[in-house]
């Protein structure tokens, strides 16, 4: 194709072109000065109408030694409100704005009212200043920790040596002295086996024992017995600590038992001297009766003697006869007495022995008797009632004994009477 040809055949397009283009709407057209940022959609902004804390950690933990200032932040204006706290602890502050300080002094963890690795739920709100339904509740979470290690331990409330009497009590607490970790739990061993009143298994247990008598044997040196505590509590790392109590115990008497058994031999003293106050007037009397006949015996001897000396004075025959018969007859009535009455020097040594016997059983309990309750020698008093009961009755072993048949009253009065007493005492020589 020519050149000639082409140039009309392009003025056509052109033309057509510009026809076509100028027939679109004015709305669809596009602009020479719009710009391609101009035909992208727009987020629509929607008005954020509630409270929100924006920046709240819901769980801080602080060193000990340190402190902490921390700025909250709410999606609203903060003129119109203010923060507070609920449970304000020692040491944590918040201001009206929203600025938090936490500012723990060492002296609030020696004094306790602070404590390391343990955490403590701090409420805190935000408050709208002209609506006070506008706010906002929360907490979190705050936690100390100590970069010093401090060892827990044990601390029994009393001094590392202790001395009691058995059957006395022993009461002291179990204390701890916390550090960074405290101690969760506690046991408790011994050198003997015992048993507190109550098991001691935390701090603040009470140790309460009583030792019983007879703890203390024979055999322990010095008449007492050390006993060692050992008080070993652990916390959660297992690291353990131990406290040693020891608990030296003294030999004690157990008075209202020994009181018992003084009681019992003294009973049986008295009871062993009414029997022998029944055999010494069973002896007493066959003593008398004995010497009554023989009494009797020597006086009609006697008579028969005088009667011959009398009867031979006389002048007729017959009655010189009978005074030479009469003197035979008090001889002959000599072996008569010894063979119907035999001299009872048995029963009256007997009766001397029995009686002597009384006499000390009395001195015996009156130089023994208690002086009180707790009379601190009311062992070697048992024991010498037990050891002179003993040695009488061993002396008396061959002398029968009869049965109280009397009452105490009327074996004391025979054994006391004046007349009976005078044939068993003493004379003075001389």
């Amino acid at each position: 194709m020519s050149s000639n040809f082409r140039f009309p055949f392009l003025v056509l397009f052109i033309f057509t072109s510009f026809q076509a283009f100028s027939q679109v709407p004015d709305s669809l057209k596009i602009k020479a000065d719009t710009t391609i940022a101009d035909t992208s959609l727009k987020p629509i902004q929607q008005e954020d109408t509630i409270l929100r804390i924006r920046n709240l950690n819901p769980y801080l933990s602080l060193n000990g030694d340190s402190s902490l200032h921390y700025q909250l932040l709410i999606n609203k204006d903060i003129a119109h409100y203010f923060w507070f706290l609920k449970n304000a602890l020692p040491g944590i502050q918040v201001e009206r704005s929203g600025m938090l300080h936490v500012r723990p002094e060492r002296g609030l963890f020696l004094n306790g009212r602070l404590k390391f690795d343990q955490e403590y739920k701090v409420l805190l709100g935000v408050q709208n200043l002209d609506n006070p339904s506008d706010r906002i509740d929360t907490s979190f979470t705050l936690l100390f920790y100590n970069s010093e290690i401090i060892p827990s331990k044990i601390k029994p409330a009393v001094n590392n040596v202790l001395y009691v009497d058995e059957g006395d009590s022993v009461n002291f607490k179990v204390q701890c002295e916390d550090g960074n970790f405290p101690i969760e739990k506690i046991i408790m061993t011994s050198n003997y086996p015992i048993k507190p009143l109550s098991p001691i298994t935390k701090c603040g247990d009470d140790f309460r024992w009583s030792p019983p008598f007879g703890f203390v044997k024979g055999t322990d040196k010095d008449k007492q017995r050390e006993v060692i505590l050992n008080f070993i509590g652990s916390n959660k790392f297992n690291s353990r600590d131990t406290a040693v109590v020891k608990i030296i115990v003294k030999e004690n008497i157990n008075y209202p038992q020994k009181v018992l058994e003084y009681n019992e031999v003294k009973k049986t003293i008295q009871n062993y001297s009414n029997q022998l106050k029944a055999t010494f007037m069973m002896l007493d009397k066959n003593v008398r009766s004995t010497k009554k006949t023989r009494n009797s015996f020597d006086l009609t001897s006697a008579a028969s003697s005088l009667g011959g000396t009398v009867f031979s004075s006389l002048p007729t025959d017959a009655q010189k006869s009978a005074g030479k018969i009469l003197p035979s007859v008090g001889v002959a009535m000599v072996p008569v007495k010894e063979s119907v009455s035999p001299q009872k020097t048995a029963e009256q040594n007997s009766a001397t022995l029995v009686r002597n016997s009384i006499k000390r059983l009395e001195y015996l309990l009156q130089n023994n008797t208690l002086v009180g309750e707790k009379d601190p020698d009311i062992l070697a008093k048992t024991q010498k009632l037990r050891d002179e009961l003993k040695s009488i009755q061993v002396q008396l072993i061959d002398v029968p004994l009869v049965e109280v048949g009397d009452s105490p009253e009327e074996l004391d009065k025979y054994f006391n009477n004046k007349k009976v007493n005078k044939k068993y005492r003493m004379k003075r020589s001389g």
